[in-house]
């Protein structure tokens, strides 16, 4: 199912403001623009039917009535739609009501992910990784945190990665890729300046890239080979970003996964190959005493 409400709210910050205008009406009237056609919801916008039509192929539709039938879909799916302002944080909340929600916000995040995830694409940055000599990762703040949770993931099944924490090592790590290997790029808003630096002399220096960030037109999305599209419904209040660090994480557990079972015999091998059991470490403390 192509999801109109994830897409539409992922787009909206970066959304002229006639677009804004559509998408506010769509996300605050679901079940009524379902049952629009195309000259009626223009009109109702105020807008002209080109530039809703202009939207939906931003969106990934091909055509209005395609936009259309997956929004009728969506509805019958989530009859009640429960929005983010009644699950923020609040002052006095107590810390029930504080696990509920971030719990809560968490799922959703999880939920609209899945939603952009492209089967295909994903399929496609799992040979491109599996045939790679080497592996890159590159990210900053929390998705530097991701980006090493997927370099110590694909060390285990014998895949040569890196992951470097200074930003001025990943770009030396970039300029020192090639065809043959590919750099794994992430970053929730796709427009941190360093972060697409790196994409660029990955481009140039002949490696594909791959991106995990959100679903918009970033320069990041631009330069990258195959994007992996995350969602995030974070708080208003600043909690430093903890839904779209989830579904980073998600989404490399989905590649980290896949990659296990195109190669599932050698995968498996090195996997046994590279534990570490408590009871191993516990005899070589009982041999030292």
């Amino acid at each position: 199912m192509k999801n109109v409400i994830v897409k539409f709210r992922e787009y909206y910050p970066e959304a002229s403001n006639t677009e804004k205008g559509v998408i506010e009406y769509l996300l605050e009237n679901p079940e009524k623009v379902a049952e629009m056609g195309l000259r009626e919801l223009a009109k109702a916008t105020f807008v002209s039917s080109s530039t809703i039509t202009r939207l939906c192929h931003k969106a990934g539709f091909s055509q209005y009535k395609d936009f259309q039938k997956s929004l009728i879909y969506e509805n019958a799916l989530r009859k009640e739609t429960i929005t983010g302002k009644n699950c923020e944080i609040a002052k006095d909340d107590k810390l029930e009501q504080l696990i509920d929600k971030i719990i809560y916000k968490s799922i959703v995040s999880l939920e609209d992910t899945k939603a952009l995830i492209d089967v295909e694409t994903l399929n496609k940055c799992v040979s491109v990784m599996m045939t790679a000599q080497r592996i890159a990762f590159f990210g900053i703040g929390a998705s530097l945190l991701v980006g090493k949770d997927a370099y110590l993931k694909f060390l285990r099944i014998n895949k040569n990665c890196m992951a470097n924490e200074d930003i001025h090592m990943q770009m030396v790590q970039a300029k020192n890729l090639s065809g043959k290997d590919v750099a794994v790029i992430i970053s929730y808003s796709g427009m941190t300046a360093e972060i697409v630096q790196c994409a660029e002399i990955a481009r140039n220096a002949g490696a594909p890239v791959i991106a995990v960030t959100s679903f918009r037109e970033s320069p990041l999305s631009k330069l990258a080979n195959y994007n992996l599209y995350v969602s995030a419904t974070e708080f208003e209040f600043q909690t430093g970003k903890l839904a779209s660090r989830l579904s980073q994480l998600a989404v490399i557990d989905m590649l980290y996964s896949a990659c296990i079972q195109h190669d599932y015999e050698e995968c498996m091998h090195y996997l046994k190959h590279t534990y570490i059991s408590k009871t191993a470490k516990e005899k070589e403390g009982e041999d030292d005493e």
